[in-house]
C-alpha cells in the first residue's frame, strides 16, 4: 500500500486528511513536528509527503531543505497564501502547494496526479479494500495477504489497469496468457470465477453476455 506522511500539527486537520488517505486506498502517517519529520522520512520509507509549513521543531521549508536529498515526493498544504511563500516552496523542490481550506476532492486528484508523475503509482493499485503491489506481486484484502496464482495476479492487475472497459474474453487471452497461447476461452472464465471467490467481486467483476467481463468502479 502507498504510504503517505502527513506533517500536520493540528489535530483536526490531520484526521480529516488520514480519512481522506484512507478514502483514497492510501496509508496515512501523522506527525506532528517537523524535527521529528525529518527523521522518519530519513528512517522510514515514504510514498509521499503532506507538508504543513508552519510546525514546531522545524518549519516546512526547513524540513524541505533537509529532505532534498530524498528521492519521495512533497506536497505543501498551508494557510500561507503569500505567493512569494508558494514560489519558494516549489522552487525547493515540491511537487504541488495547496492552500488551506481545501476540499478532499481536490486533495486526492493531486495526490493521484503527483503519484503517477512520480511513477510510484504504476506499481500499486487500490480497488475498495484491495491492494495490489506489483513489485513485491502482493494481494491484500485489508490487511490479509490473499494468495493468487500468477495468472489470477496477471488477470487482476489488467482488469484494474482498464476499469469500466468492456473486455472481451480473446483479449483478456492475448494479455494475460499469450498470442500464441492455444487453450480455449473458457481459461478466463475459470480463472475469474477464482478471481470473484477469492477477492469477493461476485458484483463487481461483471459478465457481458457474449462477450466478456467489465470490473466496475
Amino acid at each position: 500500500m502507498i504510504r503517505v506522511l502527513v506533517v500536520e500539527d493540528d489535530l483536526n486537520i490531520a484526521r480529516m486528511i488520514s480519512t481522506a488517505l484512507s478514502i483514497g486506498g492510501y496509508e496515512g502517517v501523522v506527525c506532528d513536528n517537523g524535527a521529528f519529520a525529518v527523521r522518519r522520512i530519513q528512517e522510514e520509507h515514504f510514498d509521499l509527503v503532506l507538508l504543513d509549513v508552519m510546525l514546531p521543531g522545524l518549519d516546512g521549508f526547513s524540513v524541505m531543505e533537509r529532505i532534498q536529498n530524498r528521492e519521495v515526493p512533497v506536497i505543501f498544504l498551508t494557510a500561507m497564501q503569500n505567493v512569494a511563500d508558494k514560489v519558494k516552496g516549489l522552487r525547493l523542490g515540491a511537487e504541488d502547494y495547496m492552500v488551506k481550506p481545501f476540499e478532499v476532492v481536490e486533495l486526492l486528484a493531486r495526490i493521484e496526479v503527483v503519484l503517477r508523475r512520480s511513477n510510484r503509482e504504476h506499481n500499486h493499485f487500490c480497488y475498495r479494500d484491495i491492494t495490489v503491489d506489483t513489485q513485491e506481486h502482493s494481494v491484500k484484502m485489508g490487511r490479509e495477504t490473499v494468495n493468487l496464482t500468477p495468472k489470477e495476479f496477471d488477470l487482476l492487475v489488467f482488469f484494474l489497469q482498464n476499469l469500466d472497459i468492456a473486455l472481451t474474453r480473446e483479449r483478456l487471452l492475448s494479455a494475460v496468457w499469450g498470442y500464441d497461447f492455444a487453450g480455449e476461452t473458457r481459461t478466463v472464465d475459470i480463472h475469474v470465477r477464482q478471481l470473484r471467490k477469492k477477492l469477493n467481486l461476485e458484483q463487481n467483476l461483471v459478465t457481458i453476455p457474449k462477450l466478456g467481463y467489465r470490473l466496475e468502479k
